[in-house]
């Protein structure tokens, strides 16, 4: 019996990742437009480069690097670091981000296989550590299923889940 559910796990699998290709290839293709005009005006009033680029993890915590259309200015202070990000944010990153205009370049990471259209967001790798094993093993882990690409879903809703010790506080607060 439990060789047939693997089989019915691998088939669902496979459907779904037919599913992941077949949607975000038709969207790539139907908003293209959308996707060149917001890149123009991110080149535009950012200037270079046009696309965000962040290590993430994936399923089992395999790292990929996740793109998006940047939000956000390079300022630095006098010393050279980067201003908070408060600061950097411009009122067109803040359009780019309220509309998900910025996710659209995600499309390209379900095409290739590192997100899916339905799971999880994808953590930023600092968080991973905070994960006991049990829970990044789980089922329900945010680490055993590919990230998605968009959902009402946050981090801080899934953190919620589950109590996460710290070596600071004892539990992560977002």
């Amino acid at each position: 019996m439990a060789s047939y559910g693997r089989f019915l796990q691998a088939r669902v699998g496979a459907l779904k990742r037919l599913f992941d290709l077949v949607s975000a290839s038709l969207a790539l293709l139907l908003l293209f437009p959308v996707l060149l005009l917001v890149a123009w005006l991110v080149h535009r009033r950012l200037g270079s480069p046009v696309l965000f680029r962040q290590v993430r993890p994936g399923l089992h915590g395999k790292p990929f690097e996740m793109v998006k259309f940047r939000t956000m200015r390079d300022a630095v202070d006098t010393e050279g670091n980067a201003l908070p990000d408060a600061e950097r944010l411009t009122p067109f990153g803040r359009f780019l981000r309220s509309t998900s205009l910025d996710e659209l370049p995600e499309l390209w990471n379900v095409i290739k296989g590192d997100m899916s259209l339905v799971g999880p967001r994808p953590l930023l790798m600092e968080y991973l550590s905070l994960y006991s094993a049990e829970h990044a093993l789980g089922c329900t882990s945010v680490t055993a299923v590919k990230p998605e690409f968009r959902s009402n879903a946050n981090l801080a809703s899934l953190v919620r889940l589950w109590p996460i010790a710290t070596e600071t506080s004892g539990y992560l607060s977002i």
